[in-house]
């Protein structure tokens, strides 16, 4: 059996936020246009991985829970539905290009992690993306060290 691989997935809290993901306990992961998080996604996650949920574009953006994947991953609906802002016009259902997997909801953090908290001990971290500068992806692998420490910052 291939290992358990640790990954963290960013929502903007406005849009869906752990508490959201409480209520409704298991969500698709819609929305995804870009193509190195989609193969995250499609090639690499496996249901029961564990994920780092992180609010980011807020006040304090950081890990705010713990989610697992839920799901193989099946192709995201958004892309054909031309009354979404995620319909892709070049997508067909024959060959779908944007792909999703379901995350289902663990536990929400007493505190949130921040990013600057992360930042303020970026060298247990060692080359950790989402402490480099620019990175902008909404979903990342994340080292079993890293998610370590994450944990115990909680």
């Amino acid at each position: 059996m291939p290992a358990m691989k640790h990954w963290l997935m960013k929502s903007e809290p406005d849009e869906f936020s752990i508490n959201a993901l409480e209520r409704v306990v298991t969500e698709p992961w819609t929305g995804v246009r870009n193509y190195q998080a989609r193969n995250f996604m499609l090639k690499d996650m496996k249901p029961g991985d564990p994920i780092l949920f992180y609010h980011s574009n807020c006040a304090v953006p950081g890990v705010v829970g713990l989610a697992e994947v839920a799901s193989a991953p099946y192709p995201d609906p958004t892309q054909f539905d031309r009354k979404s802002d995620y319909h892709d016009p070049k997508s067909t259902r024959e060959e779908p290009r944007w792909w999703l997997v379901d995350v289902r909801f663990v536990r929400k953090f007493k505190r949130t992690v921040s990013l600057e908290d992360m930042k303020a001990c970026a060298d247990d971290f060692g080359d950790f993306a989402l402490l480099r500068r620019g990175n902008r992806l909404s979903v990342l692998p994340v080292g079993a060290s890293q998610f370590k420490r994450i944990l115990s910052m909680e």
